[in-house]
């Protein structure tokens, strides 16, 4: 296929992935039927359809998308030298949350697509799978801060990550709906917890 076609391509996908997200940033989730993204992308159904069978397939999309830049951030954190502390690596996190997040922002649409999990089995498939890599990339970190001296050798790193996993829906859903919590309130929480903590020098 040309170079050319492929470009096309991808921008009209994006052009619907876009259009779908400022309906759902208006409409949420639920109320969104498939013929406001028709009007919103000015896209025939045809033309929408080419690209996504179902609402569910651009939920997935977008809560794909949502999250890159999430993953990314927390994945470079994870796999720094020297290993970021704890406080340190969740404001670099939230802070990531933060610029994602604004009136249209794609990190609104993620809670609506933990809660359709719920009740919907195709979406739960993806949100599964999304939560899941994050949980694994908090067991490296938990495995890591062992390896530091930052954590008993024999700590158990499941629960760790765990419990680490619960921080950042706390973070989203307290900065969204609260609106009164922000990196620092967060990373400074996460000091006062352990007031023991010091990190070990590495060797050069």
């Amino acid at each position: 296929m040309p170079r050319v076609s492929e470009e096309h391509l991808e921008r009209r996908r994006q052009q619907v992935l876009d259009a779908a997200q400022r309906c759902f940033a208006r409409k949420g989730l639920h109320g969104t039927t498939m013929q406001d993204v028709f009007a919103e992308s000015g896209l025939s159904a045809g033309a929408v359809y080419r690209y996504f069978k179902s609402k569910d397939d651009i939920i997935a999309a977008l809560t794909t998308e949502a999250t890159v830049d999430l993953r990314d951030a927390l994945t470079e954190a994870v796999y720094s030298e020297p290993l970021p502390a704890p406080g340190e690596l969740v404001r670099t996190i939230c802070e990531t949350v933060v610029e994602l997040s604004g009136a249209d922002g794609p990190m609104r649409l993620v809670p609506q697509a933990w809660a359709l999990a719920l009740t919907d089995p195709n979406v739960a498939d993806y949100v599964r799978t999304n939560i899941g890599g994050f949980r694994r990339l908090w067991h490296e970190y938990a495995r890591r801060m062992c390896e530091y001296g930052w954590l008993p050798a024999d700590a158990d790193t499941d629960a760790v990550a765990k419990a680490l996993m619960g921080v950042l829906p706390g973070f989203i859903l307290q900065h969204l709906i609260l609106g009164d919590t922000d990196p620092d309130d967060l990373a400074r929480g996460i000091e006062l917890l352990f007031p023991d903590y010091r990190p070990v020098p590495q060797p050069l």
